[in-house]
């Protein structure tokens, strides 16, 4: 039997869909994980979500669901880690194309439910932004969550909504989720997080990384993005809630509102409508700043000084760790240095390694 997993956001939500289902079904049941191609820029400098006609090596596994396998690429200049995801996951990866709208996935959605005939359908998102009515002054991302809810409400079949690491996003508070979240379906532990330790090692997603240091015991304030959003890390943040698909449709208006669209332009125009913004719009606008920043190597002894100067200032706000993309940005660094200053710093201070987080200097 097949499990369907439905990644609601996309990039990391992939990688917690894996861990979710070896902890839930088991080594030996192999699950379809469908989501998005869409990464930070750090990782693809083509702002918003990639389609299927923007790779080369794609396999279908029905009329419109293309499988990612790891020697599928993604067409210059854009990037993706979906192919080296598909490397290193015991899963099968499928595409979600936003490009057709809310119906598009629909469509995705049932023809994926005939072919698999699954055993169970999840849809997973990290954090807890699609449980977002959309007019919160803190939440940035809604599109994609809002797309796959309102698509999952559609379908002709079961779906469970799973809210894992409730606020490790950065978007919503755990107090303000906290009434929306029912059952307690499980707590990840450091045992289900070596799947994808590995995994976490290149992956630049922020909020799994967070769920995989809290399943592995890490406890203090995050600091994230490039806004600098303060996340705390709690005995919490592993922890997978089930909550009601349905009341999470009345609730988020995005995801009423953009039922019947056909194209990606028209889910954004309501967002920009309902939210005030469209996620992409701010790609767009930070891309081509990121366009005019000079490549170059990186300086260690230039990256030391001015981390030293972040962590003084961190330091005062009460942050003990932050992520490698975060500290990319506040150092001013391009997205093909964060390796370099990721292996310069653990190599020079491995105990404040917090795996996959750096921990600030007390």
């Amino acid at each position: 039997m097949t499990r369907l997993i439905v990644a609601a956001g996309g990039g990391g939500d992939a990688v917690a869909a894996a861990m979710l289902a070896t902890a839930l079904y088991g080594d030996s049941e192999r699950a379809v994980i469908l989501t998005y191609a869409w990464d930070r820029l750090l990782i693809d400098p083509v702002p918003g979500p990639r389609g299927t006609d923007d790779f080369t090596g794609l396999e279908p596994l029905t009329p419109a669901v293309w499988k990612v396998p790891a020697e599928a690429r993604p067409i210059a200049p854009a990037g993706s880690t979906l192919p080296r995801l598909a490397a290193e996951l015991p899963h099968t990866l499928a595409l979600i194309d936003p490009h057709h709208g809310a119906e598009g996935i629909t469509r995705q959605l049932e023809e994926l439910v005939s072919h698999l005939s699954p055993e169970s359908i999840d849809l997973l998102d990290v954090g807890g932004d699609i449980l977002a009515r959309g007019d919160e002054p803190t939440l940035k991302s809604p599109l994609a969550d809002a797309l796959t809810l309102t698509a999952c409400c559609q379908v002709n079949a079961p779906v469970r909504l799973l809210v894992a690491g409730p606020g490790l996003d950065g978007e919503l508070f755990y107090d303000d989720l906290r009434h929306m979240l029912g059952h307690l379906t499980h707590t990840f532990t450091a045992k289900d997080v070596e799947l994808v330790s590995s995994i976490l090692e290149w992956h630049p997603s922020e909020a799994t990384g967070m769920l995989a240091a809290t399943a592995r015991g890490v406890r203090g304030t995050c600091e994230v993005r490039d806004a600098g959003l303060p996340v705390p890390l709690t005995a919490g943040g592993p922890r997978v809630y089930e909550a009601d698909l349905d009341e999470a449709l009345s609730r988020n208006q995005l995801a009423r509102t953009i039922m019947t669209t056909t194209t990606l332009d028209e889910v954004e125009a309501y967002s920009r409508e309902i939210c005030g913004y469209s996620e992409i719009d701010y790609e767009r606008d930070k891309a081509a700043w990121l366009e005019e920043q000079p490549a170059s190597p990186l300086d260690p002894e230039a990256g030391l000084f001015r981390l030293e100067q972040f962590e003084r200032e961190a330091q005062s706000r009460g942050v003990t760790h932050t992520t490698f993309r975060h500290l990319t940005e506040v150092l001013n660094l391009n997205g093909t240095q964060r390796d370099a200053l990721r292996q310069l710093l653990i190599n020079s201070w491995p105990e404040r390694y917090a795996a996959p987080l750096w921990k600030i200097a007390a």
